[in-house]
């Protein structure tokens, strides 16, 4: 075949259909509305499109506020990211208000939560701190949690709920911005996951594996009586991308496994980036055979997290 045996094809042969025939996955009902100026936040709410992840934001909104008005789980997952972008004030908001109703930490976000609530500050440079040999290296941090992870251990208590009411024991300047002390002064559950090696105050003599791990399991039983419980509820993973999915995975089979069997619940992973195992092992293995939703929603925590919260409050009055 030769160039000259190609001819340009002769587009009178197509098969032309009717446009009000064609079925269309986008309408005018679906449409943005412009902001109005002095509008509430209810109103900017509605203004959103209904499609793609705004579409998803307003369902995910609206099946939080549908848990919570019949008294279901409200579980909020996070690593470290989201203290450090100082949203602690509106986590411990949707606390105070009965709106989370469980939370879940690694190792870090209990560093950075206490180190906060001592001093107000929190997030060394990494960088220049190991290079001058002092990367990991406050004490004070060390000690505090070691110590609440020796006192968890001797009690048969879990970690979390453990630093948080020694934080507000010690009278912390600003314990009212620490999660863990919020959820020990309200009541609710407050695991801490830790991954031996991984967090700085593993670095020091006070730090003891056995205690350390005593306690972060007993909050490991402590997160799957909560997954046990998550029909109807709503599970949130926000940063983590691998300790936490696949702690709430092992939960999950526990739950399954021992006639459990959670159902109609929803399950949201946001982060920045959408990593494997957060939308593997929360937002489609849990939720597959139809027992529940997942979503995955991109973006920045300081903006998102605001905004959610913003939106559950107003929904619920």
């Amino acid at each position: 075949m030769t160039d000259e045996t190609i001819k340009p094809f002769d587009l009178a042969r197509i098969r032309p259909t009717r446009l009000d025939e064609r079925p269309s996955k986008v309408d005018l009902s679906l449409r943005a509305k412009p902001h109005t100026k002095g509008a509430s936040l209810s109103e900017f709410l509605v203004s959103l499109p209904d499609v793609l992840a705004a579409g998803d934001f307003r369902k995910i909104v609206m099946e939080i506020v549908e848990a919570r008005e019949n008294s279901r789980q409200f579980v909020w997952a996070m690593g470290a990211h989201s203290i450090k972008c100082g949203l602690s004030p509106v986590i411990c908001d949707l606390i105070r208000r009965g709106i989370i109703t469980a939370v879940a930490l690694n190792g870090a976000g209990m560093i950075h939560d206490f180190e906060l609530a001592f001093m107000g500050r929190t997030s060394e440079d990494v960088g220049p701190q190991l290079d001058n040999g002092e990367f990991g290296m406050a004490k004070d941090t060390a000690d505090f949690l070691n110590g609440a992870a020796k006192d968890a251990a001797g009690a048969g208590a879990g970690l979390g709920l453990t630093a948080g009411k020694k934080f507000l024991d010690a009278k912390l300047p600003h314990a009212e911005m620490s999660i863990l002390a919020t959820c020990a002064d309200v009541g609710i559950p407050a695991t801490v996951h830790v991954s031996i090696g991984t967090d700085i105050i593993h670095m020091h003599p006070s730090a003891s594996g056995a205690e350390i791990g005593e306690s972060s399991y007993t909050d490991f039983r402590l997160f799957t009586s909560v997954v046990c419980d998550l029909s109807g509820g709503v599970y949130f993973n926000i940063g983590s991308t691998v300790l936490l999915p696949e702690v709430f995975l092992k939960a999950f089979a526990i739950a399954m496994n021992t006639g459990a069997n959670p159902s109609e619940f929803t399950t949201v992973n946001l982060d920045f980036i959408q990593h494997y195992r957060p939308t593997v092992n929360v937002v489609r293995r849990p939720t597959a055979s139809g027992r529940g939703r997942g979503y995955a929603i991109t973006g920045h925590f300081e903006i998102l997290i605001p905004l959610f919260a913003a939106a559950i409050i107003e929904q619920l009055g």
